[in-house]
């Protein structure tokens, strides 16, 4: 469940990212793929992004990318578009995601599955930065999508840029991802009570409430039960400042007897989380626990090694608290 914040994404949902970029020589732009159109739409996950610094905020994606976007409708079939992934839209920082304009093509794009929405790395916009919007009316207009990746920043009362996420209903989704460096809690309760039958994959990055992450272990409450998720089979709570109380409630977690892969990696794991996890339910029948970029001492991590025969326990990326005695999550802005 790594993932990287310095370039693009090169692959999703299975299949080679091909990147279409705009020919700023022209006026206005025009698209221009990056090699030759491959003969089969559904090869490929098309990536679309257009840069363009805005003077102000607009709460809506820029000029150039709702150019970029309607050409690309033009350019493929876009019936055949299985997967998409949204690069900047504008200056993501000072522009809302082009969520109402995917919404409207929907019925051109009659075969997406997969939709990555925010592939945007530091170098373009810091994770906090990215405005988003309200992603629950894509799920409405695409009944059959089957994964869906947002990165997102912290909620932005005044300009209306947070991310959003009310409680849906969606039978066909599998794999669910959030990436932020402070996850709302009314986005964490939103997808928590939501009925998500389908779903196989959930990953919620936490983050810290310097940016916005405020959700707390009674949020994931829903989750942890698992009543919505029948089919969760890999569950990640990423990236977390609350990770020991999150280790000591997953200990106890119905949800995770069912679980093949447990993911609590990339937060400010400590010894205190770590004996919670030991002392809990047993946690043998999983085939992976990522525990990377953490702060257990060796003692217990040895521990945690010896009590899982059979399981692959990651436990790169040992830090220390600075002077101070602060921990920091990995991906903090």
């Amino acid at each position: 469940m790594r993932t990287s914040f310095t370039g693009h994404a090169t692959e999703f949902a299975g299949v080679p990212v091909f990147r279409l970029s705009q020919n700023w020589e022209d006026e206005p732009p025009r698209l221009v793929p990056e090699a030759e159109l491959p003969a089969d739409p559904g090869s490929v996950a098309w990536r679309i992004e257009a840069w363009e610094e805005d003077e102000g905020w607009d709460y809506g994606p820029s000029r150039m990318f709702r150019h970029a976007f309607e050409q690309f409708l033009d350019l493929v079939d876009p019936a055949g578009v299985r997967a998409l992934v949204i690069g900047t839209w504008g200056y993501a920082a000072m522009n809302a995601a082009p969520i109402e304009q995917l919404c409207a093509a929907a019925d051109r794009l009659t075969g997406l599955r997969a939709l990555f929405l925010g592939d945007i790395p530091a170098e373009e916009c810091e994770l906090s930065w990215i405005c988003q919007g309200d992603v629950a009316p894509l799920l409405a207009a695409y009944p059959g999508l089957e994964v869906l990746q947002i990165r997102s920043g912290d909620t932005d009362a005044e300009h209306r840029t947070g991310l959003e996420f009310g409680a849906v209903r969606h039978g066909a989704l599998r794999k669910l991802v959030v990436e932020s460096a402070g996850l709302p809690a009314g986005v964490v309760r939103g997808i928590a009570d939501s009925d998500l039958p389908a779903l196989a994959h959930l990953e919620l990055w936490l983050g810290t409430d310097r940016w916005g992450g405020d959700a707390t272990v009674e949020d994931l409450g829903p989750i942890l039960g698992g009543a919505r998720l029948p089919s969760l089979r890999s569950l990640g709570l990423r990236n977390a400042e609350i990770a020991d109380r999150v280790a000591a409630a997953v200990a106890g977690a119905p949800v995770v007897a069912r679980l093949r892969e447990l993911d609590l990696s990339l937060g400010i794991l400590s010894d205190e989380g770590a004996a919670a996890l030991l002392a809990g339910q047993p946690l043998t029948h999983l085939r992976r626990l990522d525990l990377h970029h953490h702060y257990i001492g060796a003692e217990l991590a040895d521990r945690l090694v010896a009590a899982l025969p059979g399981v692959e326990v990651e436990l790169t990326e040992a830090a220390l608290p600075d002077g101070y005695g602060d921990r920091y999550v990995a991906v903090g802005e």
